[in-house]
């Protein structure tokens, strides 16, 4: 049942060297598709997992910096609500709230 995930996801998933995953994604049909695209996984493997799964922490632990981002642009009721329709004008306030949160940032 498992093995229709990344038949689903394979057309969307970017064209990217890496992965970087929380546990949740962990599964092998996903890491399998990954690796037929070229992708190498960064996910830590479930705790319950029979056979442990080696990842590189020191890249894991950069994904914060991402959901940190995303935790700011949800700040901008604009962008967690989505009024924009257009997908131009969208990624134009999307675009626009990440230089404002960055430039304050510093």
């Amino acid at each position: 049942m498992a093995g229709w995930i990344p038949n689903i996801l394979a057309p969307f998933l970017p064209r990217a060297r890496e992965l970087h995953a929380d546990r949740a994604h962990d599964s092998n049909p996903f890491r399998t598709a990954l690796a037929e695209r070229g992708i190498s996984a960064c996910i830590p493997g479930r705790k319950n997992r029979k056979q442990p799964i080696h990842y590189d922490k020191a890249r894991y632990k950069q994904r914060y910096r991402v959901e940190i981002m995303f935790g700011r642009l949800k700040d901008w009721r604009r962008i967690a609500t989505r009024y924009d329709r257009c997908a131009e004008n969208f990624f134009g306030a999307i675009t626009l709230a990440a230089i404002v949160s960055f430039w304050l940032k510093q």
